[in-house]
């Protein structure tokens, strides 16, 4: 009985936006997971065509941090960083739920522009 306690009061502390979120058109899966007191979205895994897009920035996409500082501004809302490795960029990033299954991650540069990612269950494709 303890231990179901434990894991309850384990899960209430979990973020809704925290797990693996796949990218529109599949060539990425980010693991959303807390850094020190704030989430971060690392780089699970790859796609060719995208390890291939991201070279200008990176050699090595995988275990890249996407997501940096996330914070929850207001309720369901998060703010941070978001690293663009195909255009070398960081800009404000945006994230909030637009349903149990679907993240919204907006970042503006010069201009605005959003994704909506999926969530991902299952083993990491090969």
């Amino acid at each position: 009985m303890l231990a179901l306690i434990a894991l309850a009061a384990v899960l209430a502390d979990e973020s809704p936006i925290e797990g693996r979120w796949r990218s529109p058109g599949g060539n990425s899966i980010i693991d959303i997971a807390p850094c020190g007191s704030e989430l971060c979205g690392t780089v699970a895994w790859a796609s060719d065509k995208a390890k291939q897009d991201a070279r200008r920035a990176t050699d090595q996409l995988i275990g890249t941090q996407l997501l940096t500082g996330l914070a929850e501004k207001k309720p369901g809302r998060w703010q941070g960083r978001l690293f663009i490795p195909d255009k070398s960029l960081r800009v404000t990033a945006k994230i909030q739920l637009a349903g149990p299954d679907q993240l919204k991650v907006s970042g503006c540069a010069i201009i605005c522009s959003s994704q909506l990612w999926n969530r991902f269950e299952g083993p990491l494709p090969d």
